[in-house]
């Protein structure tokens, strides 16, 4: 991370009240730190005082040392995309519901972002994965700090699709379709489809059947260094067999019987900063309520 940091990203839904009054916050807050601030040009009029400049999202990722992602899990994931490959590190404010990724509360916006200035937040290294369609430009592939889901586009039809791992026959599958995770995204999609939770440092990927029509299906965990191929099948009892490929929310295309696509690790990372004390596992009992956590062994 550049040190010391003289142009700060802000990104988020400024319309959201939460979010604009956290950058309300901010902007004199960094100003008379000396650091420049950048935001979106596409974004709303800010109701804010201090100064700003507005650039297209390319300049923001190629200008800023820090980029400030403001509001729920969703913007850190859309703002994840962004810095990936200017290898710009990123801090989540939590302006949203569960914000398990923003981990920065509200109140203690300031003090956080004072020690990301100072380069004392704690490092961490998250991997990407990378989807793309083959036969498709590869220029559209899209990368996915969370997961990468095959969904079904037609309400009430099964979706049939095989998976294969680094040219090696894995299943074959009927539901609703797949979820890719990475450990980041664990505790996410995949979750909720019964995957396991992952930590975030382990080098590997979770898939995760949805609404698998057979009880067998079960999730299972591979290398982060496998090569992932979902291939949808065409049945003649089932011409329809169509499905789209989403990453962290964001469309990248859709396949019809016959079509393949490859989900890999990225050559590309993301760098969150987190406040000093961050513990993944407190998180998860925090915020997900995951275990008893009513004993304390904080000493």
């Amino acid at each position: 991370m550049p040190f010391p940091v003289r142009v700060c990203a802000l990104i988020g839904r400024f319309a959201d009240p939460r979010v604009a009054e956290s950058v309300a916050l901010l902007l004199p807050h960094l100003a008379g730190r000396g650091i420049e601030v950048l935001v979106s040009e596409e974004l709303p009029e800010l109701a804010a005082t201090g100064p700003f400049s507005r650039v297209d999202e390319r300049t923001i990722v190629e200008r800023a040392d820090l980029v400030i992602a403001i509001g729920g899990d969703g913007t850190l994931l859309s703002a994840a995309r962004l810095v990936a490959r200017c290898d710009v590190p990123l801090l989540g404010i939590n302006r949203g519901r569960l914000g398990f990724l923003t981990d920065v509360m509200p109140q203690d916006v300031v003090a956080c972002v004072d020690a990301a200035l100072q380069g004392s937040s704690e490092l961490d290294r998250r991997p990407l994965l990378e989807a793309r369609l083959l036969g498709r430009d590869p220029s559209e592939a899209l990368l996915a700090l969370n997961d990468v889901v095959l969904q079904r586009v037609e309400t009430g039809r099964l979706l049939d699709f095989e998976t294969w791992i680094d040219g090696r026959y894995l299943n074959t599958h009927a539901g609703d379709g797949i979820v890719v995770a990475t450990a980041t995204g664990s505790t996410a999609y995949a979750l909720s489809c019964g995957g396991p939770i992952v930590e975030p440092n382990l080098d590997v990927v979770v898939l995760a059947p949805i609404s698998p029509h057979t009880l067998s299906d079960r999730p299972i965990v591979v290398s982060a260094r496998s090569s992932i191929e979902i291939r949808l099948l065409e049945l003649a009892e089932r011409p329809e067999n169509s499905g789209r490929v989403v990453c962290d929310g964001t469309m990248l295309g859709e396949l019809a019987p016959g079509d393949r696509m490859i989900v890999k690790r990225a050559r590309e990372s993301v760098t969150l900063l987190h406040p000093t004390g961050y513990d993944y596992f407190r998180l998860l009992r925090s915020k997900l309520h995951w275990g008893r956590g009513s004993l304390d062994h904080s000493r």
